[in-house]
Protein backbone atom coordinates (compact mmCIF):
# COMPACT_ATOMS: atom_id res chain seq x y z
CA UNK A 1 0.00 0.00 0.00
CA UNK A 2 1.81 2.87 -1.04
CA UNK A 3 1.16 6.55 0.57
CA UNK A 4 -1.50 7.75 -1.72
CA UNK A 5 -3.74 4.73 -0.30
CA UNK A 6 -3.24 5.28 3.30
CA UNK A 7 -3.91 9.71 2.59
CA UNK A 8 -7.07 8.14 1.15
CA UNK A 9 -7.99 6.00 3.99
CA UNK A 10 -7.43 8.32 6.61
CA UNK A 11 -9.95 11.07 4.67
CA UNK A 12 -12.58 8.71 4.42
CA UNK A 13 -12.45 7.71 8.09
CA UNK A 14 -11.89 11.14 8.78
CA UNK A 15 -15.46 11.98 6.43
CA UNK A 16 -17.49 8.91 8.58
CA UNK A 17 -16.53 9.90 11.60
CA UNK A 18 -17.61 13.73 11.25
CA UNK A 19 -20.79 12.16 9.48
CA UNK A 20 -21.68 10.13 12.56
CA UNK A 21 -20.92 13.06 14.90
CA UNK A 22 -23.28 15.24 12.69
CA UNK A 23 -25.91 12.55 13.17
CA UNK A 24 -26.00 12.08 17.05
CA UNK A 25 -26.24 15.73 17.84
CA UNK A 26 -29.40 16.14 15.25
CA UNK A 27 -30.85 13.01 16.39
CA UNK A 28 -30.05 14.75 20.50
CA UNK A 29 -31.88 17.84 18.84
CA UNK A 30 -28.76 20.37 18.25
CA UNK A 31 -30.07 22.64 15.82
CA UNK A 32 -28.13 22.83 12.23
CA UNK A 33 -26.46 25.84 12.72
CA UNK A 34 -24.60 25.17 16.14
CA UNK A 35 -24.23 21.82 15.01
CA UNK A 36 -20.21 22.12 14.08
CA UNK A 37 -19.28 24.12 17.16
CA UNK A 38 -20.80 21.72 19.31
CA UNK A 39 -19.57 18.77 17.69
CA UNK A 40 -15.72 20.98 17.92
CA UNK A 41 -16.09 21.56 21.42
CA UNK A 42 -16.96 17.92 22.06
CA UNK A 43 -13.77 16.69 20.14
CA UNK A 44 -11.64 19.12 21.91
CA UNK A 45 -12.49 18.00 25.55
CA UNK A 46 -12.31 14.21 24.44
CA UNK A 47 -8.84 15.49 22.45
CA UNK A 48 -7.96 17.16 25.64
CA UNK A 49 -8.84 14.30 28.17
CA UNK A 50 -7.20 11.68 25.64
CA UNK A 51 -4.00 13.57 25.26
CA UNK A 52 -3.93 14.08 29.20
CA UNK A 53 -4.26 10.39 30.06
CA UNK A 54 -1.53 9.15 27.07
CA UNK A 55 0.25 11.41 28.34
CA UNK A 56 0.33 10.62 31.90
CA UNK A 57 0.69 6.59 31.21
CA UNK A 58 3.32 7.29 29.46
CA UNK A 59 5.47 9.48 31.83
CA UNK A 60 4.91 6.98 34.72
CA UNK A 61 5.59 3.63 32.53
CA UNK A 62 9.06 5.51 31.58
CA UNK A 63 9.76 6.66 34.91
CA UNK A 64 8.80 3.19 36.18
CA UNK A 65 11.24 1.65 33.50
CA UNK A 66 14.01 4.68 34.32
CA UNK A 67 13.90 3.61 38.27
CA UNK A 68 14.24 -0.02 37.52
CA UNK A 69 17.27 0.60 34.79
CA UNK A 70 19.22 2.25 37.67
CA UNK A 71 18.79 0.10 39.99
CA UNK A 72 19.79 -2.99 38.18
CA UNK A 73 23.21 -1.07 36.24
CA UNK A 74 23.88 1.36 39.29
CA UNK A 75 24.05 4.14 36.79
CA UNK A 76 23.37 7.61 38.34
CA UNK A 77 22.83 8.70 34.80
CA UNK A 78 19.09 7.62 34.97
CA UNK A 79 18.63 9.05 38.15
CA UNK A 80 19.52 12.46 36.73
CA UNK A 81 17.45 11.89 33.38
CA UNK A 82 14.46 11.71 35.73
CA UNK A 83 15.36 14.66 37.98
CA UNK A 84 15.92 16.56 34.42
CA UNK A 85 12.52 15.16 33.19
CA UNK A 86 13.48 13.23 30.58
CA UNK A 87 10.36 10.79 30.84
CA UNK A 88 8.02 13.70 30.64
CA UNK A 89 9.46 15.43 27.51
CA UNK A 90 9.93 11.69 25.88
CA UNK A 91 6.03 11.36 26.92
CA UNK A 92 5.14 13.84 24.73
CA UNK A 93 6.08 11.65 21.50
CA UNK A 94 2.93 10.02 21.77
CA UNK A 95 0.18 12.84 22.44
CA UNK A 96 2.50 15.06 20.08
CA UNK A 97 1.32 12.23 17.13
CA UNK A 98 -2.10 11.72 18.28
CA UNK A 99 -2.65 15.25 18.10
CA UNK A 100 -1.66 15.86 14.57
CA UNK A 101 -3.06 13.12 13.19
CA UNK A 102 -6.76 14.08 14.99
CA UNK A 103 -6.49 18.00 13.55
CA UNK A 104 -8.10 16.79 10.33
CA UNK A 105 -11.02 15.23 12.59
CA UNK A 106 -11.18 17.76 15.31
CA UNK A 107 -11.69 20.30 12.51
CA UNK A 108 -13.21 18.82 9.97
CA UNK A 109 -15.45 22.00 9.46
CA UNK A 110 -12.93 24.07 9.69
CA UNK A 111 -10.49 23.58 7.10
CA UNK A 112 -9.36 26.49 7.14
CA UNK A 113 -7.33 26.02 10.53
CA UNK A 114 -5.95 22.55 9.70
CA UNK A 115 -3.16 23.67 7.95
CA UNK A 116 -1.90 26.35 10.27
CA UNK A 117 -2.77 23.93 13.43
CA UNK A 118 -0.49 20.97 11.35
CA UNK A 119 2.50 24.20 11.81
CA UNK A 120 2.12 24.61 15.06
CA UNK A 121 2.29 21.36 16.21
CA UNK A 122 5.41 20.72 14.11
CA UNK A 123 6.51 23.78 15.76
CA UNK A 124 5.97 22.30 19.45
CA UNK A 125 8.19 19.23 18.08
CA UNK A 126 10.80 21.07 17.64
CA UNK A 127 10.90 22.53 21.38
CA UNK A 128 10.41 19.00 22.52
CA UNK A 129 13.34 17.79 20.36
CA UNK A 130 15.42 20.68 22.33
CA UNK A 131 13.82 20.03 25.91
CA UNK A 132 14.36 16.03 25.09
CA UNK A 133 18.20 16.88 24.12
CA UNK A 134 18.67 19.28 26.97
CA UNK A 135 17.38 16.77 29.25
CA UNK A 136 20.01 14.31 28.18
CA UNK A 137 22.85 16.94 27.84
CA UNK A 138 22.50 18.32 31.99
CA UNK A 139 22.38 14.44 33.01
CA UNK A 140 25.76 14.02 31.46
CA UNK A 141 26.74 17.64 33.01
CA UNK A 142 25.12 16.11 36.36
CA UNK A 143 27.29 12.89 35.82
CA UNK A 144 30.45 14.83 34.89
CA UNK A 145 29.89 16.90 38.02
CA UNK A 146 30.57 13.68 40.09
CA UNK A 147 34.20 13.13 39.37
CA UNK A 148 37.01 15.14 41.08
CA UNK A 149 37.83 16.54 37.81
CA UNK A 150 34.75 18.35 36.86
CA UNK A 151 32.83 19.21 40.32
CA UNK A 152 33.40 22.40 40.43
CA UNK A 153 33.44 23.36 37.01
CA UNK A 154 31.16 26.05 35.43
CA UNK A 155 29.07 23.45 33.59
CA UNK A 156 26.03 25.50 33.42
CA UNK A 157 27.64 27.99 31.20
CA UNK A 158 28.37 24.99 28.78
CA UNK A 159 24.93 24.14 29.08
CA UNK A 160 23.67 28.01 28.04
CA UNK A 161 25.88 28.06 25.06
CA UNK A 162 24.45 24.57 23.72
CA UNK A 163 21.13 25.60 24.46
CA UNK A 164 21.67 28.90 22.25
CA UNK A 165 23.18 26.50 19.43
CA UNK A 166 19.79 24.47 19.32
CA UNK A 167 17.98 27.36 19.86
CA UNK A 168 19.86 28.83 16.38
CA UNK A 169 18.85 25.04 14.64
CA UNK A 170 15.48 25.46 16.01
CA UNK A 171 14.69 28.95 14.95
CA UNK A 172 15.92 27.82 11.58
CA UNK A 173 13.36 24.63 10.97
CA UNK A 174 10.75 27.25 12.19
CA UNK A 175 11.56 29.87 9.78
CA UNK A 176 11.19 26.98 7.48
CA UNK A 177 8.29 25.18 8.56
CA UNK A 178 6.30 28.77 8.38
CA UNK A 179 7.02 30.06 5.05
CA UNK A 180 8.23 26.84 3.30
CA UNK A 181 11.24 28.36 2.22
CA UNK A 182 14.75 26.32 2.98
CA UNK A 183 17.38 27.38 5.61
CA UNK A 184 19.32 29.24 2.99
CA UNK A 185 17.08 31.84 2.73
CA UNK A 186 16.59 31.88 6.63
CA UNK A 187 20.77 32.58 6.49
CA UNK A 188 20.81 34.95 3.69
CA UNK A 189 18.22 37.06 5.97
CA UNK A 190 19.88 36.91 8.74
CA UNK A 191 23.60 37.70 7.28
CA UNK A 192 22.22 41.05 6.25
CA UNK A 193 21.27 41.68 10.17
CA UNK A 194 24.30 40.26 11.83
CA UNK A 195 25.70 42.99 12.82
CA UNK A 196 22.32 43.36 15.01
CA UNK A 197 22.33 40.48 16.21
CA UNK A 198 26.09 40.61 17.69
CA UNK A 199 24.72 43.76 19.57
CA UNK A 200 21.79 41.53 21.28
CA UNK A 201 23.80 38.85 22.31
CA UNK A 202 27.02 41.04 23.27
CA UNK A 203 27.02 39.94 26.58
CA UNK A 204 26.22 36.27 26.15
CA UNK A 205 29.64 35.86 23.85
CA UNK A 206 31.69 37.78 25.97
CA UNK A 207 30.58 35.44 28.56
CA UNK A 208 31.25 32.38 27.06
CA UNK A 209 34.78 33.90 26.38
CA UNK A 210 34.98 34.63 29.97
CA UNK A 211 33.70 31.29 30.78
CA UNK A 212 36.23 29.13 28.70
CA UNK A 213 39.39 31.28 29.96
CA UNK A 214 37.73 30.97 33.13
CA UNK A 215 37.46 27.06 32.81
CA UNK A 216 40.69 26.98 31.32
CA UNK A 217 42.61 29.21 33.52
CA UNK A 218 41.09 27.44 36.59
CA UNK A 219 40.81 31.39 37.95
CA UNK A 220 37.87 30.23 39.88
CA UNK A 221 35.40 27.45 41.08
CA UNK A 222 32.15 27.22 42.84
CA UNK A 223 32.44 27.85 46.18
CA UNK A 224 35.79 30.02 46.19
CA UNK A 225 35.75 32.84 47.88
CA UNK A 226 36.21 36.05 46.58
CA UNK A 227 36.41 39.32 46.88
CA UNK A 228 35.95 42.03 44.40
CA UNK A 229 35.34 45.48 45.85
CA UNK A 230 34.25 47.19 42.62
CA UNK A 231 31.18 44.85 42.73
CA UNK A 232 30.75 44.90 46.71
CA UNK A 233 31.28 40.81 46.36
CA UNK A 234 32.90 39.68 49.43
CA UNK A 235 31.50 35.74 49.67
CA UNK A 236 31.08 32.40 48.32
CA UNK A 237 30.26 31.57 44.43
CA UNK A 238 27.65 29.67 43.81
CA UNK A 239 27.11 29.55 40.41
CA UNK A 240 28.65 30.24 37.32
CA UNK A 241 26.47 30.88 34.21
CA UNK A 242 27.12 31.94 30.83
CA UNK A 243 26.72 36.01 31.81
CA UNK A 244 26.60 36.50 35.45
CA UNK A 245 28.71 35.02 38.90
CA UNK A 246 26.50 34.55 41.56
CA UNK A 247 27.89 35.69 44.72
CA UNK A 248 26.70 34.53 48.54
CA UNK A 249 27.77 37.46 50.41
CA UNK A 250 28.77 36.71 54.10
CA UNK A 251 25.62 38.65 55.15
CA UNK A 252 23.96 36.49 53.02
CA UNK A 253 22.97 39.12 50.27
CA UNK A 254 23.63 38.08 46.46
CA UNK A 255 26.12 39.89 44.36
CA UNK A 256 25.85 39.01 40.67
CA UNK A 257 29.35 39.86 38.46
CA UNK A 258 28.96 39.83 34.47
CA UNK A 259 31.16 36.77 33.67
CA UNK A 260 33.55 38.72 31.58
CA UNK A 261 34.74 41.15 34.65
CA UNK A 262 36.10 38.41 35.96
CA UNK A 263 38.34 38.36 32.94
CA UNK A 264 38.79 42.27 32.60
CA UNK A 265 38.96 43.11 36.10
CA UNK A 266 41.15 42.67 38.96
CA UNK A 267 39.68 40.63 42.33
CA UNK A 268 40.75 38.11 44.97
CA UNK A 269 40.21 34.54 45.17
CA UNK A 270 41.20 32.77 48.81
CA UNK A 271 41.12 29.72 47.53
CA UNK A 272 44.71 29.56 47.81
CA UNK A 273 44.38 30.74 51.78
CA UNK A 274 41.77 27.20 52.51
CA UNK A 275 43.65 24.89 50.30
CA UNK A 276 46.78 25.87 52.46
CA UNK A 277 44.98 25.23 55.80
CA UNK A 278 46.00 28.39 57.13
CA UNK A 279 44.79 31.95 57.61
CA UNK A 280 47.19 34.32 57.86
CA UNK A 281 46.81 37.46 60.49
CA UNK A 282 48.94 39.91 61.34
CA UNK A 283 48.53 42.60 63.89
CA UNK A 284 50.60 45.48 65.45
CA UNK A 285 51.15 46.49 68.96
CA UNK A 286 52.37 50.56 69.02
CA UNK A 287 54.98 51.21 72.27
CA UNK A 288 56.16 54.09 73.24
CA UNK A 289 59.76 55.44 72.24
CA UNK A 290 60.63 56.30 76.20
CA UNK A 291 59.72 53.33 78.14
CA UNK A 292 62.62 51.12 75.11
CA UNK A 293 65.32 50.99 77.69
CA UNK A 294 68.76 47.65 77.93
CA UNK A 295 67.67 45.15 80.76
CA UNK A 296 69.83 45.21 83.86
CA UNK A 297 71.45 42.14 84.92
CA UNK A 298 68.95 41.36 87.81
CA UNK A 299 66.07 41.86 85.54
CA UNK A 300 67.57 39.53 82.97
CA UNK A 301 68.35 36.48 85.22
CA UNK A 302 64.28 37.09 86.53
CA UNK A 303 63.11 36.39 82.63
CA UNK A 304 65.77 33.07 82.66
CA UNK A 305 62.40 31.83 84.50
CA UNK A 306 60.53 32.40 81.61
CA UNK A 307 60.74 28.68 79.30
CA UNK A 308 60.59 30.70 76.37
CA UNK A 309 63.13 33.51 77.12
CA UNK A 310 66.32 31.02 79.03
CA UNK A 311 67.88 30.09 75.84
CA UNK A 312 67.83 33.08 74.20
CA UNK A 313 69.16 35.08 76.66
CA UNK A 314 71.81 32.78 77.47
CA UNK A 315 72.83 32.55 73.90
CA UNK A 316 72.71 36.38 73.59
CA UNK A 317 75.02 37.04 76.83
CA UNK A 318 77.38 34.61 75.44
CA UNK A 319 77.69 36.48 72.16
CA UNK A 320 77.79 40.09 73.89
CA UNK A 321 80.12 39.18 76.46
CA UNK A 322 82.39 38.33 73.36
CA UNK A 323 81.58 41.76 71.19
CA UNK A 324 81.97 43.68 74.83
CA UNK A 325 85.54 41.83 75.80
CA UNK A 326 88.11 44.89 76.39
CA UNK A 327 85.54 47.84 76.75
CA UNK A 328 86.13 49.46 80.35
CA UNK A 329 83.42 51.93 79.89
CA UNK A 330 80.28 51.03 82.25
CA UNK A 331 77.76 52.75 80.13
CA UNK A 332 75.47 50.74 78.45
CA UNK A 333 76.10 53.40 75.66
CA UNK A 334 79.01 51.40 74.29
CA UNK A 335 78.24 48.00 74.89
CA UNK A 336 75.84 45.61 72.93
CA UNK A 337 72.66 44.52 75.92
CA UNK A 338 69.44 43.17 75.28
CA UNK A 339 66.26 45.66 75.36
CA UNK A 340 62.72 44.73 77.12
CA UNK A 341 61.68 45.78 73.57
CA UNK A 342 63.88 43.34 72.05
CA UNK A 343 62.67 40.35 74.97
CA UNK A 344 59.44 41.20 74.52
CA UNK A 345 59.52 40.71 70.60
CA UNK A 346 61.41 36.96 71.58
CA UNK A 347 58.88 36.26 74.37
CA UNK A 348 56.57 36.65 71.49
CA UNK A 349 58.43 34.29 68.74
CA UNK A 350 58.32 31.89 71.63
CA UNK A 351 54.58 32.14 73.01
CA UNK A 352 53.31 31.52 68.76
CA UNK A 353 55.55 28.47 68.03
CA UNK A 354 54.17 26.72 71.08
CA UNK A 355 50.62 27.95 70.47
CA UNK A 356 48.59 24.92 69.85
CA UNK A 357 46.77 26.67 66.92
CA UNK A 358 49.22 28.57 65.33
CA UNK A 359 50.86 26.85 62.65
CA UNK A 360 54.61 25.96 62.81
CA UNK A 361 54.88 25.52 59.02
CA UNK A 362 54.41 28.77 57.61
CA UNK A 363 56.01 32.18 58.18
CA UNK A 364 55.96 33.14 61.79
CA UNK A 365 57.30 36.38 62.53
CA UNK A 366 56.90 39.29 65.64
CA UNK A 367 58.94 41.98 63.73
CA UNK A 368 59.45 46.21 64.40
CA UNK A 369 57.93 48.25 61.53
CA UNK A 370 58.80 51.63 60.56
CA UNK A 371 59.08 53.83 63.75
CA UNK A 372 55.93 56.35 63.42
CA UNK A 373 54.34 59.41 65.69
CA UNK A 374 52.26 56.77 66.96
CA UNK A 375 55.36 55.15 68.42
CA UNK A 376 57.04 51.77 67.43
CA UNK A 377 55.01 49.17 66.32
CA UNK A 378 55.67 45.63 67.07
CA UNK A 379 53.84 43.62 64.23
CA UNK A 380 52.98 39.91 64.80
CA UNK A 381 52.76 38.13 61.75
CA UNK A 382 51.58 34.56 61.39
CA UNK A 383 49.12 31.93 60.43
CA UNK A 384 46.72 29.80 62.14
CA UNK A 385 45.87 26.26 61.39
CA UNK A 386 42.73 26.64 60.59
CA UNK A 387 40.84 28.75 57.99
CA UNK A 388 36.97 28.61 59.30
CA UNK A 389 36.30 32.02 60.16
CA UNK A 390 34.78 31.74 63.71
CA UNK A 391 37.54 30.16 64.84
CA UNK A 392 40.15 32.28 63.41
CA UNK A 393 38.55 34.95 65.19
CA UNK A 394 39.23 33.61 68.39
CA UNK A 395 42.57 32.63 68.03
CA UNK A 396 42.94 35.84 67.09
CA UNK A 397 41.77 37.59 70.18
CA UNK A 398 43.05 35.09 71.94
CA UNK A 399 47.14 35.62 70.75
CA UNK A 400 46.60 39.54 71.01
CA UNK A 401 44.88 39.58 74.40
CA UNK A 402 47.67 37.93 75.74
CA UNK A 403 50.48 39.56 73.97
CA UNK A 404 48.68 42.84 75.00
CA UNK A 405 48.55 41.55 78.74
CA UNK A 406 52.48 40.47 79.27
CA UNK A 407 53.60 43.52 77.78
CA UNK A 408 53.70 45.57 81.78
CA UNK A 409 55.81 42.55 82.52
CA UNK A 410 58.50 43.87 80.49
CA UNK A 411 58.13 47.66 81.86
CA UNK A 412 56.76 47.97 78.53
CA UNK A 413 54.00 51.17 77.29
CA UNK A 414 51.51 50.48 74.74
CA UNK A 415 51.01 54.07 73.31
CA UNK A 416 47.19 55.17 72.93
CA UNK A 417 46.04 58.05 71.30
CA UNK A 418 44.10 60.33 74.71
CA UNK A 419 40.36 60.54 74.13
CA UNK A 420 39.80 63.82 75.80
CA UNK A 421 37.96 62.34 78.83
CA UNK A 422 41.23 60.52 80.59
CA UNK A 423 42.01 61.51 84.05
CA UNK A 424 45.63 62.72 85.14
CA UNK A 425 47.29 63.30 87.88
CA UNK A 426 48.01 67.08 88.39
CA UNK A 427 50.45 68.51 91.09
CA UNK A 428 50.41 72.01 92.14
CA UNK A 429 53.29 73.51 93.44
CA UNK A 430 53.15 75.39 96.83
CA UNK A 431 52.95 79.13 95.27
CA UNK A 432 51.99 82.43 96.91
CA UNK A 433 50.59 80.65 100.52
CA UNK A 434 49.14 78.03 98.63
CA UNK A 435 49.46 74.82 99.83
CA UNK A 436 50.39 71.76 97.10
CA UNK A 437 47.46 70.01 96.29
CA UNK A 438 46.84 66.65 94.03
CA UNK A 439 43.90 66.49 91.54
CA UNK A 440 42.26 63.72 89.00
Amino acid sequence: MDIEELQSDYESITIVIARWMQKVLSEAGVSEQWIIYVKLIVLLAILAITVYVLQFVVRKLLTFVFYRVERITKLTFFRYTINNKLPHYLALVIPYSFVRGTIPIVFYDFKGLISPLIKVTDIYLVFMIIWTIMALVKSCGDVLQEKPAFKNKPMKSYFQVIQIVLFIFAAVVIYSILTGKSATAFFAAMGAASAILMLMFKDSIMGFVGSIQISTNNMVQIGDWITMNKYGADGTIEEINLTTVKVRNFDKTITTIPTYALISDSFQNWRGMQESGGRRFKRAINLKYECIRPLTDEELEKFKRVESLAGYIKTKQKAFAKLNNGIENDLSLDKHVITNCELFMQYGIGYLKNHPHISNEMTLLVRQLSPTTQGLPIEIYTFTNTTVWAEYEIILAEVMSHLISVVKFFDLVIYEESSGSDNYNVFIKESNGLKENANN
